[in-house]
């Protein structure tokens, strides 16, 4: 089986990439700089140009391909842009699946985007799925709360550099996933037949509050963080004032979506389904204590040979 493979450079693209091909799929990826995407040919998989932006770059991607894993989404700051890609250059790639006939199109979404039509990724990641799910394409959707690596940006590293974390008052439990386990869901889902034309929300077993992880990265670090506690409410209010201004729109969707990881109701469900139906044992799923446990222990086992090294330095330059 060919797996074509969109945004395979991302995060978890390269992660989907990997896992394909230790599971023996010939791996093509649609790419728009192949020097920058050389890393996955060094891997294995086939390097093809194409650029959603220009329909004519696309159809020879899809010659002798069985199945299509959709992982890219539009990292710009015009929403235009993101508009010109994640919809019209979307919609292209689908009517191409239909063309050739795939036989699974595999879209990775996030967990309650048709609640958010005022954040532009989340209302085209929505109206995406419900396009796939009107066509005649064989498909499945996992939706995602997030991923273990992006609290490293959004928690640890803060907390390392003493700077201030904005948390809401109100602290609701998400279900977040390593890349790799997202990936190997993926992959998984493709030899499982019952999985066809379903959609399902994904995350690891454990759910955690803001809270939980901030005291997580404490204890780990040894640090104090340096935390700040808003009302969802201002959140909302500030989104409606910045939303006015052309300039501030990407803020303005920065706010929304705080406002929505922060919404304990939309963002709580279950994933048994999912596990269930892939037959996944829930040991075997990296959980986020023991991916931060491994995070701190690198960066602070870094930072005292950096430290050692500085000292060592000055004492011979005094010398």
């Amino acid at each position: 089986m060919t797996l074509l493979i969109l945004g395979g450079t991302g995060t978890l693209g390269r992660q989907i990439v990997r896992k394909a091909l230790e599971n023996g799929f010939q791996v093509r990826c649609i790419v728009r700089n192949k020097k920058a995407a050389n890393f996955l040919k060094e891997w294995g998989a086939e390097l093809v140009y194409g650029d959603l932006t220009i329909p004519e770059t696309l159809p020879f991607s899809f010659q002798g391909v069985t199945a299509l894993i959709d992982a890219s989404t539009t990292k710009s700051e015009d929403n235009s842009e993101l508009i010109h890609v994640d919809w019209y250059g979307k919609l292209i790639v689908i009517e191409l699946a239909k063309y050739t006939q795939l036989k699974r199109f595999i879209f990775l979404s996030i967990l309650n985007s048709e609640k958010y039509p005022y954040i532009t990724l989340m209302q085209m990641k929505y109206r995406i799925e419900k396009f796939i799910e009107s066509s005649t394409i064989p498909f499945t959707i996992f939706k995602y709360a997030g991923f273990f690596q992006g609290l490293i940006y959004q928690y640890a590293i803060p907390i390392l550099e003493q700077k201030p974390i904005i948390i809401t008052l109100e602290s609701p439990t998400i279900s977040y996933i390593d890349t790799q386990d997202a990936a190997f869901f993926c992959i998984k889902s493709l030899s499982i037949k019952e999985t066809k034309n379903k959609i399902f929300a994904t995350g690891s077993s454990q759910a955690w509050r803001s809270d939980e992880i901030i005291e997580l990265c404490e204890k780990l670090s040894g640090q104090k963080a340096k935390t700040q506690r808003v009302p969802v409410f201002i959140f909302k209010l500030f989104r409606q004032i910045t939303g006015f201004f052309e300039w501030s729109l990407k803020i303005s969707d920065r706010l929304a979506f705080i406002e929505v990881i922060n919404n304990t109701q939309n963002f709580t469900s279950s994933i048994n389904y999912t596990y269930d139906l892939l037959d996944i044992n829930k040991k075997e799923i990296l959980e986020l204590d023991f991916y931060f446990r491994e995070y701190f222990e690198m960066m602070l086992n870094l930072l005292e040979r950096l430290n050692v090294g500085q000292i060592k330095k000055t004492k011979t330059s005094i010398i």
